[in-house]
């Protein structure tokens, strides 16, 4: 999401917005503008902010009642397809995990319930004509919160049906193969949501199809890289041949580092091995490119909230450290001495070689 900027910080969530979703609402206002002039545009641009506005508490729906279990939810990011709540983690417990996934299509079911209750209604025979501004803002406004809270219950995983199946396969089967028989099944919906996507020419079928079927496998192997990190610890997965940089060196001499090495993260050591912090490829790269002087040091760009572990720390407290956005951990001993690091490709390599 390096796309997303904030919109400030909403029930102990960030609330971020992807760019893409401005390149919605130029679409929709200039496609609404051509059709019916400007009173057009406004109208169908100001449904779209109040349909996202249900969408974002859709996902506070998911962010309070993990919240309930202990889980916090880092961030909430709007996309043109809906809603993004990334929680620390899924309940493993499989009827938390079933009170998670419903709370989501529960408020979209209680906003529909209020707008009913001001008055708001949708005829049948008048559902074909859902888009049009004769229908009325809060008769479309319910009908969309009756259907988000209908279509999220489809059981796609990663959608919110399909955690609610995953949940219910994990009392019958452990997590992981349940894991991989809801994915495979989200992916088997995903290709016919695609597919009437094509046929009705919706692209936001085909879209949303696109990220559930990558979004399954990608889930689907992450519960597995967690399940097999219980069995590791941080000394079996930890860099031990790396380049350090000192305080002293300058930008110039961590990019010879990044010619001379094929590493990614280079380590800031202070004289007795303590590490200081990281230096990132992507840190160096934007300092050269926004011409700061080589002579600067490297110190200036250095990441130094890096987290620390012990050598016997499980290597899934690692990945929950990398699942929040560390460029890498350090494996320090108890006297704070880096003896390695770790990050997400050589755990990715740790896990091909052990065959998991």
């Amino acid at each position: 999401m390096t796309w997303s900027f904030s919109l400030g910080r909403l029930l102990g969530s960030e609330l971020r917005v992807h760019v893409t979703f401005f390149l919605l609402l130029a679409w929709v206002g200039f496609a609404a503008y051509s059709a019916g002039g400007l009173p057009a545009a406004i109208d169908n641009l100001l449904f779209v902010l109040a349909l996202f506005a249900c969408v974002v508490a859709h996902e506070f729906g998911h962010a309070l009642m993990a919240r309930r279990f202990g889980i916090k939810t880092p961030d909430i990011t709007l996309l043109p397809i809906g809603g993004l709540a990334r929680l620390e983690r899924m309940p493993e417990k499989p009827m938390q995990e079933v009170l998670v996934a419903l709370a989501g299509p529960a408020v979209n079911i209680v906003i529909w319930v209020i707008l009913v209750a001001f008055g708001a209604g949708v005829p049948i025979e008048t559902l074909s004509q859902i888009d049009s501004p004769g229908i009325g803002f809060l008769n479309r406004l319910a009908y969309i919160n009756l259907l988000l809270a209908v279509f999220n219950m489809i059981p796609a995983f990663p959608m919110d049906g399909g955690r609610v199946f995953r949940a219910l396969l994990c009392l019958r089967m452990d997590r992981v193969k349940a894991t991989r028989v809801a994915a495979v099944g989200g992916q088997i919906v995903a290709v016919g949501l695609g597919f009437l996507g094509l046929s009705s020419g919706n692209p936001f079928l085909v879209l949303i199809a696109v990220f559930v079927f990558i979004a399954a496998n990608a889930e689907s192997q992450d519960v597995a890289l967690r399940t097999a990190a219980r069995r590791v610890l941080a000394r079996d997965a930890m860099i031990t041949e790396f380049h350090a940089l000192s305080p002293d060196d300058t930008l110039s001499t961590a990019a010879q580092a990044v010619i001379h090495t094929t590493q990614h993260e280079f380590p800031v050591l202070d004289s007795s091995q303590a590490l200081l912090g990281f230096v990132t490829r992507e840190r160096l790269f934007a300092a050269l490119a926004s011409d700061q002087p080589r002579s600067a040091p490297a110190t200036s760009i250095m990441d130094a909230a890096v987290p620390a572990v012990s050598l016997t720390t499980g290597l899934e407290t690692v990945l929950e450290h990398l699942h929040n956005g560390a460029p890498a951990i350090a494996v320090v001993t108890r006297g704070g001495r880096m003896m390695g690091y770790i990050t997400r490709e050589n755990i990715g390599e740790l896990m091909v070689i052990q065959g998991r």
